[in-house]
Parts: C-alpha cells; structure tokens; sequence
C-alpha cells in the first residue's frame, strides 16, 4: 500500500491535484496523501537501509538550510516556514522511494509512472499542436483585438508561445505545475529516456519494439516540441557517457557532436541559436548569483529569493549558482553531501564486477511491471546495467540542470532513491563495498562544493571575455 501511494504522490506532484483530482482539489488533498503516505511508512523504517545513508542527514541539513536561509536573508519567520513547507514535498521522494521501492519490479513500476507522466503531457500538447494555433507572432499581453497572454495561456496550458531569433511564433510543450517550463519537461522526458531500456530483453526483438524503442521514440518527440536547447546538450552528454563504454572515448565524442550537428541542421531549438552569445543574459545572471556569494556567503539571500536580487527580476538558470545563491556555502555543502554519494553509488553499481558471492536476489519479471508471475534471478551483470541506466539518467539532469534553476526538485530526489536501492542490490550480492562512512563523505562534500564554485566563477570570467 506504501508504494501504491507513493506513485500516486509523485504522479499528483508532476501533473498538479487540479488534474488528478479535480473539484477536490481545493481540499489539499495533496496534504492528506502525504499524512497518509507518511503514516503507512512508518513501520518501513524499522528493516530500511535509509538511516544508515549520508543523503538522510543531507536531506535534513538542506531542509534546516531552506528555512534559515529565509529567516536571516530577508528576516520573514513566516516566509521561512512557507520555504520549509515547499521544499519537504520534494525531498520527500528520495526516503519513500528507499522504503518502498526494493526490487527490479518496483524500479520498472517508477519508470511506468514516469513515462505515463510524460505521454500524458505529449498527447495533450501534439493535440493542441494539431487543433491549430495562431499563426505570425506570438500573442503579447495587451496587443489590440488580441487574447491576453494570460488568457492565451489559460487555453493552451500545454503550450507555451514566444518569437525565435527570426521573430517568428514557436509553440513550445511544457507540463503542469513543476514542469510547466518547456525546459523543466524537457529535463524530466530526457532523464525518463535511458530509464526505459530498463524494459529491454535480450533477443526479444517484438517485445522490445513495442516497449522500448516507441516509448522512447514519441519520448525524443516530446523532447523535440519543447524545443530546448540545455536537453539538447543533455542529450548528447546521455549519449556520449553510453557509448564510452562501448566504442570509447574518441568515437563516442565524434558520435555526439554528430548528433549536435543534426539536432541544429533539424532546428529542434526552434530557429533559436545554440552559442555562447545567445547565453549571455544568462551568463550576466550566473555573475550575478556570484555577486549574491560575495554578499550573503553563509545563507544567501533566501530560498526562491535570487529573482528579488537580481537587476532583471530573473532567476540563475544554472542549479550550482542558483543553490549557492539563496542557500550560500552552507545549503551548497548539503546538496553537495546528497549529490556525491548518489553519484559514488550509482557509479559504483554500474561497474562491472566479478565477484559471485550473495545470494541471487529474486524479482518478478515480465515486459512490463505488472505482467507475468514468473520469477527470475537478476545477475551480477543485469544489476551494474540498472546502475548504467541510473547513472545516465542523473547525466542527463545534471547536464541541462547546468543551465536551468532547478537544484530541489523532485526528480533529483527521486533519482537519488533509485540510485540507493540498485546499489542495495548490489550490496546484498556482495558486488560493491559498504557505503561511505559519513566522516569520509563530509570532507569530500566540502571539497566538491568549494569546486562547484570555482568552477562556475571561472566559467563566468572566460565566458565574459568571449561576449
């Protein structure tokens, strides 16, 4: 029942309870699932292997960071509950995903959901897309004998209009709720590609047309209508990171930059250019988080604040600035501490490995979760593959996150569930070492976290210098 309404929570995050919901949903009812998700979860606490990760004190330290980063950065008890309350819902994916999720089966369950999430949003877009839309340039609020912007948006709610660098309309998909920015869909559907091969089985060619390969073709369709560009660099990085294993280094780099050169020849921007000019307003707002840094250190200036400080009213548009910024050194450490053993673990799983003690840990298996009763062995072989489908997936979030503000969301957290079940898998099977120790993690996490920031105000300076 936990892990029924675990899916139902994170299902009712990405598509908003005025979706799911309905007339109910002005009742909170998104409240009353999570008590009751909570409560159910208790006794799964007692044989969970949660309190023993470094990511739960993380979670607890970055949600102690949110609150006082309000409460001394703009000095609003009120608004540092406010930021506390927004933030738990998203970090709470990563504790019901370690309790409730304990097997290939529960893995595939997610990877459904999720894909089921972003075909959603797809089909409601290309339906908008096909009923026709305005054609010339795009609505502004207020023109003559023109709908409002708002009033546009409140018709198209799949759709979001703006002019390309030729002036000319571009209707780009995006969700609901967290990821109503086609950026924000773009993040999810690209991190959900690589997932999905977590349904392939080897010489079943049918079988992994039907759910594999289609899946993943309307998938890079949806990333496609959302015309971003940071999921087109993700994509690449997706790509590259998969086929180094394969074909090396060297092939998998021109390999990438193939695919780079078709995406600009297919215009999946949408005629926006992909340079380093055409970043500058964001490079002028990551000098600008930088400046936050320098001002408020500790605390930054507030979660979800960066806009109020900054000369456009705009936020950083890259996860590292924009955490740095509202959270300072204290909030990045944290999220650092919850990034570095996902990353070491999700990693650590994907290594191949010889080792054959353990006892093989026995999972349900069919071509999709909730079909067939068989039962079947995973291999030591079968676990490092769900630890490389992990570890592209994190790839592809953190890429685009580069250039989006998105460091608390729930996808992150979410991935990071993941990452900790399948290397769990791979510690039953006795196929990777313990997990960090936390006096191990915590230097680690302070060094990563100073190096994030050098990295990003070195990054400004060489970027400002080509502008």
């Amino acid at each position: 029942m936990g892990f029924a309404l675990s899916l139902l929570y994170f299902v009712t995050y990405y598509l908003t309870p005025a979706t799911m919901f309905g007339p109910l949903a002005p009742f909170r009812i998104e409240l009353i699932l999570a008590a009751l998700v909570s409560l159910v979860s208790l006794p799964a606490l007692r044989n969970s292997f949660i309190l023993k990760s470094p990511q739960s004190l993380a979670l607890l330290g970055l949600a102690i960071a949110v609150t006082v980063s309000v409460l001394i950065g703009v000095r609003w008890a009120g608004g540092a509950v406010q930021a506390f309350l927004a933030f738990i819902p998203n970090a709470f994916a990563y504790f019901l995903v370690c309790l409730h999720c304990k097997s290939r089966r529960g893995l595939k369950t997610i990877v459904l959901m999720l894909l089921l999430v972003c075909l959603f949003v797809i089909a409601h877009g290309t339906a908008d897309l096909l009923r026709g839309v305005p054609t010339g340039a795009a609505p502004e609020s207020g023109d003559a004998g023109s709908a409002s912007q708002a009033q546009w948006n409140m018709e198209h709610p799949y759709l979001l209009v703006m002019n390309n660098d030729a002036g000319e309309s571009l209707y780009r998909l995006r969700g609901l709720g967290e990821i109503n920015d086609p950026n924000d869909f773009a993040q999810l559907t690209v991190c959900v590609i690589p997932l999905m091969f977590i349904f392939w089985r080897p010489r079943r060619m049918i079988e992994n047309a039907v759910f594999v390969l289609l899946p993943v073709g309307i998938l890079l369709f949806g990333v496609y209508l959302t015309h971003s560009r940071g999921a087109i660099l993700a994509m690449m990085a997706v790509v590259l990171v998969a086929a180094r294993r394969r074909i090396g280094t060297v092939p998998a780099l021109v390999l990438a930059g193939g695919l780079f050169v078709a995406a600009s020849a297919l215009q999946v921007a949408g005629g926006r250019e992909i340079s380093t000019s055409s970043g500058s307003d964001r490079t002028s707002l990551w000098g600008e988080g930088m400046q936050m840094v320098k001002t408020h250190p500790l605390f930054g200036v507030g979660y979800g604040h960066f806009g109020d400080n900054s000369d456009v009213g705009l936020t950083a548009h890259n996860s590292i600035v924009v955490c740095v910024a509202e959270l300072g050194f204290v909030g990045l450490y944290f999220w650092t501490l919850f990034l570095l053993p996902t990353l070491r673990d999700a990693s650590a799983a994907s290594s191949p490995t010889d080792a054959t003690n353990g006892e093989p840990i026995v999972d349900e298996d069919g071509p999709i979760p909730l079909a067939g009763r068989n039962t079947e062995k995973l291999t030591n072989s079968e676990i490092n593959t769900l630890g490389r489908l992990v570890v592209l997936s994190l790839t592809g979030f953190l890429v685009q996150g580069l250039f989006l503000s998105r460091a608390y969301v729930m996808t992150l957290f979410l991935l990071g569930g993941m990452a900790e079940v399948v290397y769990e898998m791979a510690l039953q099977r006795k196929m990777v070492g313990p997990r960090m120790r936390l006096t191990r993690v915590m230097p680690y996490a302070g060094v990563m976290a100073v190096g994030l920031v050098m990295m990003m105000y070195i990054a400004v300076r060489i970027l400002n210098r080509m502008h």
